[in-house]
């Protein structure tokens, strides 16, 4: 029989609690965003107090655990022995519940957990007004434990203040007393915990989180670099909780990570450091050298590890560099992209942000050069799904080409040449016509990619006098967007004269983008008849340029509609390609 991996301790709630205030137990997610509903916190609480079991935890001892190390606040008193691999969000709630504290939300907004007790039918609510009014609740059960009253002085106020609005007999004292003192007895609610030893590594902790937890969130190599920065260096963790929040809020006049791109999340920005720090993009080998193991022995060595993550320290101070962050986005602009609504990958910005950050620190290109070729690089990475599928190996491929590379020419000619082999004119010829652009997708990269491509030429909405880049600005907001896709055949016109399905009427094709009034004017017309009057707004030449930017052939609105979208597909790939060689990163220094 194989020997164990793990050993099963039994502790009560209050020595849980008792250990995470010490240190013993490392709970990183008290300053973390908190998934679950209060529904959930309240449900748990009323399956303690009926005496069911509400799950186990499952701990990883820490084999690094050295003196001096804490993980959150400084007052603790030692380095965590423990890690919680699984049953987090079960151990925030109760210590929240337990010891009054806030948590933070998806959006990085602290807020409390506050459950409601009704003693007389031993019933938990999710407080609001109406149970903060009624006299029959308890309407923060934390006051119990976490309060500045005793329980017995705590029972007392509570009888008398349920005295002032109705008479309570003896009986019911007793009875509400009883109640009470089983709630305040949670605290001694047993829990079972399997702790695993500390010679198992990360990847048998995941094989094991996985087969026993088949309902859980499958653990990533990000969960356990995040969880050692909480242990080792809780500062730069909280430097990232503090960008990811600042990020999600428009600021009133002062420097803020918020942009229109983005909301990034921890283990995205983590990436981004881990990419710039170690070049490296599957975080599975860089998980063990933070750990500060020798990937050839085997050995783990503190030394080792502390200058492993000195050089993550400076990683991230540099990609957390609002200067930078900001700059980067102003590649993004020169590609075309006005907002976070025309990219469909989000992972292609964080990793086009480390070839950046890349090409800026360790290269030193020029920053006009620099942005030219990002932008370059994010427009063939976005139109080509780059990152979208096997992204880590992807990226690790990437990372692998520029380790020849020396200097700014080096770094610029492999970028250029990863975008040559991929845009080429059989892609722009033949894939992006007859296959990228045969679709119906809303959300389709090429067809964000022509819009971009729209926004680089400096084309104007179709029927209008103002170009779309201005009309796609993403602080405009109104009951209506400013501009609108607008069926070049209608869909009521199309569903009347050759009965199409939805792929057929709403073809990428078939799209442009108009000003939301000219779209309300034109309504189901057919092409036909709404083209004519609108074209004779502008001259020939304007008319021309129009014609050519939204890639419609001379006669389109007098032609047969599935001979009308092959034609306008090849135009649109034409356009685009267009607009991404106006871009101009091509073996040149930029401009």
């Amino acid at each position: 029989m194989a020997a164990t991996l793990f050993r099963k301790v039994d502790y009560p709630l209050s020595k849980l609690i008792e250990d995470i205030d010490i240190g013993e137990i490392g709970l990183p997610d008290i300053q973390r965003p908190f998934v679950w509903g209060n529904a959930k916190v309240r449900d748990l609480f009323d399956s303690m107090y009926k005496g069911f079991p509400v799950g186990y935890f499952l701990f990883w001892a820490n084999a690094l655990g050295d003196s001096g190390r804490t993980v959150g606040v400084n007052s603790k008193q030692k380095a965590p022995r423990l890690l919680i691999v699984d049953g987090q969000q079960r151990l925030t709630s109760l210590y929240a519940i337990l010891r009054g504290q806030k948590v933070l939300d998806e959006n990085y907004q602290e807020r409390p957990l506050k459950i409601g007790f009704r003693p007389l039918d031993q019933a938990f609510k999710v407080t609001n007004v109406a149970v903060e009014r009624d006299p029959e609740f308890i309407a923060d059960i934390s006051l119990l434990w976490a309060g500045e009253e005793s329980r017995n002085r705590f029972v007392r106020g509570f009888i008398r203040r349920l005295r002032e609005h109705r008479d309570v007999s003896d009986d019911q004292e007793d009875a509400l007393t009883e109640r009470i003192d089983r709630l305040y007895d949670l605290q001694n609610y047993p829990f079972t915990a399997l702790e695993l030893s500390e010679t198992v590594d990360e990847e048998q902790v995941a094989d094991v989180f996985v087969r026993i937890n088949s309902q859980g969130t499958t653990l990533n190599q990000a969960d356990f670099i995040l969880t050692l920065m909480s242990v080792y260096w809780e500062d730069g963790r909280q430097a990232l909780e503090r960008f990811c929040y600042e990020a999600r809020r428009q600021p009133e006049g002062e420097p803020s990570s918020f942009n229109r791109f983005v909301e990034p999340a921890p283990d995205q920005l983590l990436r981004v450091a881990v990419g710039l720090g170690f070049r490296r993009a599957r975080l599975k080998f860089v998980y063990n050298i933070l750990r500060g193991k020798d990937l050839e022995t085997g050995e783990v060595s503190s030394e080792r590890r502390d200058r492993q993550f000195e050089v993550l320290k400076e990683a991230q101070e540099y990609a957390l560099n609002l200067n930078h962050w900001h700059d980067f986005f102003k590649a993004l602009l020169r590609a075309g992209f006005r907002s976070g609504s025309m990219i469909t990958s989000k992972t292609t910005i964080f990793y086009t942000y480390v070839m950046y950050l890349i090409g800026r620190r360790d290269f030193g290109v020029d920053h006009h050069r620099l942005r030219d070729l990002i932008a370059a690089w994010f427009f063939m990475c976005s139109l080509s799904r780059r990152y979208t599928s096997s992204p880590e190996s992807t990226m690790e491929a990437d990372l692998a080409l520029l380790r020849g590379a020396r200097t700014a020419d080096d770094f610029a000619s492999t970028l250029t040449r990863i975008i040559r082999d991929h845009l080429t004119d059989d892609f722009w010829r033949i894939t992006l016509p007859n296959t990228e652009l045969d679709s119906s997708s809303p959300y389709s990269p090429s067809l964000f990619a022509y819009y971009a491509a729209l926004n680089v030429l400096g084309a104007r909405a179709l029927f209008s006098k103002l170009q779309t880049a201005d009309l796609l600005d993403p602080d405009m907001k109104g009951t209506r967007a400013p501009v609108e896709r607008h069926h070049l055949f209608p869909r009521a016109y199309l569903k009347r004269e050759i009965d199409g399905d939805d792929r057929t009427i709403n073809q990428i094709a078939n799209y442009a983008y108009v000003e939301w009034p000219d779209n309300a004017d034109i309504s189901d017309s057919p092409p036909r008849e709404y083209f004519p009057p609108m074209a004779e707004r502008f001259d020939q030449a304007e008319l021309a340029k129009m014609m050519h930017w939204h890639a419609l052939p001379e006669g389109w609105h007098e032609m047969d509609y599935v001979a009308f979208l092959e034609e306008r597909r090849r135009r649109i790939a034409q356009v685009t390609k267009e607009g991404f060689e106006r871009l101009a990163p091509v073996g040149g220094s930029g401009s």
